[in-house]
């Protein structure tokens, strides 16, 4: 499977970011099988939480928000229209959203041009985000909310309305360089996200989601079940820069000849890819940056002893990040390669 053909299941995952309504707003890696309901039959083997336990009182500050707009969308039963646009173009979306006996079905359909209808199933609970060092403790909302309050100057705005709607604004700003800003708009009464703005260093928005009708939400009086940490597999390759905050996430496929690596700090995400360029499978890509609608991609080619290797990091961040990210790939050297092998083949590149 070569990185082109890989591209095709990375925009699906921008349906899923539109679509889970805050769930997917870690850029949900599992859902790159948009298909994929392979993780089901584990839904009844973990401890949780119940929906119908939360509070209904309304929170008082924007951690407490935040914390509630990542339960909501495991949480609520919901039909909606919506609306995303970025440099490209404008599309229209339906999305639909139930739960039913500890199973959350996820349908994304787009409403222009072809007919393309994307689904999910899913257990309830299964976040976006997998924690780095959790110590064998469940994943919580509360553990991924504080996180990216250690990466982003989080500030609240009481008083908004989308779609008809009163809702709160959340708004995350970056403390460093190396990522964009976002913005939320959750719903009042449920903390789903109503918009969400992705906006560039300079101010200027990159991409608009902004659910136009929410039609009759429901809560879920189940077990919210939190599963266990899945394994993240190794590869004979790593980064060895990230932004602070940026932690590996599990990846569900993997072609033969490819190595992949996901990384997230919870909101913003990067995808890397490592393929041999002797693979007939392979499509060598020109060098240097390319633009995917709101994702970048940058491209590098290396040599090792065992030949020449394509580089690719795709993800919602600046430029300048993701291609500081492909450069710091470095090869793990196999047992009786050295150095200076690699350097020679470097010098006949």
């Amino acid at each position: 499977m070569g990185v082109r053909n890989m591209i095709v299941p990375w925009r699906l995952k921008r349906a899923w970011v539109l679509a889970a309504v805050v769930g997917t707003l870690s850029f949900q890696v599992h859902a790159e099988n948009a298909n994929s309901s392979s993780d089901v039959s584990q839904s009844v083997r973990h401890a949780g939480y119940e929906c119908a336990a939360e509070s209904d009182a309304q929170p008082s500050n924007a951690t407490q928000w935040l914390e509630r707009g990542l339960w909501a969308s495991h949480c609520y039963a919901f039909q909606a229209r919506a609306v995303a646009i970025d440099a490209v173009d404008v599309r229209t979306l339906a999305l639909s959203h139930r739960i039913q006996d500890g199973i959350r079905q996820q349908v994304v359909q787009y409403l222009d041009g072809p007919s393309v209808s994307i689904e999910r199933r899913s257990p309830v609970g299964r976040l976006a985000w997998t924690e780095e060092h959790s110590n064998g403790e469940m994943p919580t909302p509360a553990r991924w909310a504080a996180h990216l309050e250690k990466y982003y100057a989080i500030e609240l705005e009481d008083d908004a309305r989308v779609a008809g709607r009163e809702a709160v604004k959340l708004i995350f700003e970056p403390r460093d360089q190396w990522r964009f800003s976002h913005e939320w708009w959750l719903d009042r009464d449920t903390g789903l996200l109503l918009k969400h703005v992705l906006s560039d260093q300079q101010g200027r928005i990159i991409e608009t989601f902004q659910i136009t009708q929410l039609q009759s939400p429901q809560k879920y009086t189940g077990i919210v079940r939190v599963g266990s940490p899945t394994v993240i597999l190794n590869t004979p390759w790593h980064t060895s820069w990230l932004p602070d905050g940026f932690v590996a996430q599990p990846v569900t496929f993997a072609g033969e000849d490819v190595h992949q690596r996901v990384y997230s700090d919870g909101l913003a995400t990067v995808s890397i890819f490592v393929e041999p360029l002797a693979s007939e499978a392979t499509i060598a890509l020109q060098e240097g940056v390319q633009q995917l609608g709101v994702s970048a991609v940058a491209i590098e080619h290396t040599i090792t002893a065992e030949g020449r290797w394509q580089l690719v990091a795709i993800g919602e961040l600046p430029v300048a990040t993701l291609q500081r990210i492909v450069r710091s790939i470095t090869f793990d050297l196999q047992e009786g390669q050295s150095q200076e092998s690699v350097d020679e083949a470097e010098s006949i590149k």
